[in-house]
């Protein structure tokens, strides 16, 4: 009989799907949720079992994790009468792994600890691929004791797992995470049309340039989709541009100057606004193309 903790699943999309597969690799009972129906086909055909609503997933878990794209997911489907807080048997451990403000982690860890139900905010980074692979890094925001008693579940999803701190200290990193991804993405993507533009060999060019200091995991994954334009969404414009207005509205609470980041935040609106918000956010090249002088 198996010791590990059941868990509720609850948000399969790109980066939840291969989550809680992986889950299901590591030995965990897995119960999922989510609004669409082939999402729930494929947890129950790599093992898992499938949920009719968040009430019924939660029931019996030991641990429920939420991946969903904002604060107002999180908030819709953790507070109510439908919700997890209602619904969570006291003592359960509620690891919301999505990418909202600190402000609504903080709320959620006190509404949890009001109702008997311990919270951590554990956003990720490493997009698609790191969450196939289980090589994501984990910023968890909470209590230590909690914390070590999520790890063994982190450790099958990431690679690199650390407590930054209190309620809202995870999601205060990943939006820090947010903000360099973009920025090296913007100037990746500069460097992208400034070689073409010279004539020189692009992916030569990439492959040097990777190898030296201006390397970093950003071109690394992204070379390919520069090169090919492939701009299949493995994290989403829309996502990084929601993601953009978190960091610079805490860093204005905070009164912390973003000179680059406002500027990256508003190429990624600016993106978004021309109808390419659903495309990778590699396609921040898009913007810097048609800034040139070419038509994409």
């Amino acid at each position: 009989m198996s010791t590990h903790p059941k868990i509720a699943w609850i948000g399969l999309g790109i980066m939840g799907s291969p989550m809680s597969e992986n889950l299901l690799k590591a030995g965990y009972e897995v119960t999922g949720f989510t609004l669409e129906q082939d999402k729930l086909d494929r947890l129950a055909a790599a093992g898992g079992t499938v949920a009719s609503s968040i009430a019924e997933a939660v029931k019996d878990a030991g641990v429920v994790i939420t991946m969903v794209p904002a604060s107002p997911q999180v908030e819709a489907i953790a507070y109510g009468p439908d919700g997890i807080l209602e619904n969570a048997r006291p003592g359960a451990l509620l690891i919301d792994m999505s990418s909202i403000t600190p402000q609504t982690s903080v709320d959620l860890g006190k509404a949890g600890a009001q109702r008997g139900i311990r919270v951590l905010d554990a956003p990720v980074s490493g997009g698609e691929a790191g969450a196939i692979e289980a090589v994501l890094s984990i910023m968890v925001g909470g209590e230590r004791p909690d914390f070590d008693s999520a790890r063994p579940i982190l450790e099958a999803l990431g690679r690199t797992i650390v407590l930054c701190g209190p309620h809202g200290s995870g999601q205060t990193v990943k939006a820090a995470n947010q903000l360099i991804v973009a920025v090296n993405i913007q100037a990746c993507a500069e460097a992208v049309v400034f070689l073409e533009k010279s004539g020189v060999d692009l992916a030569a060019a990439l492959d040097v340039l990777n190898g030296g200091l201006a390397g970093s995991t950003v071109l690394t994954r992204k070379k390919d989709n520069f090169l090919n334009r492939d701009f299949k969404p493995g994290f989403r414009i829309e996502l990084h541009h929601k993601d953009m207005g978190i960091v610079t509205d805490a860093a204005r609470n905070v009164g912390a100057a973003l000179p680059v980041g406002a500027v990256v935040a508003q190429l990624v609106a600016s993106l978004r606004a021309q109808g390419d918000g659903g495309l990778d956010h590699s396609a921040l090249l898009r913007s810097v193309e048609r800034l040139s002088g070419r038509q994409v």
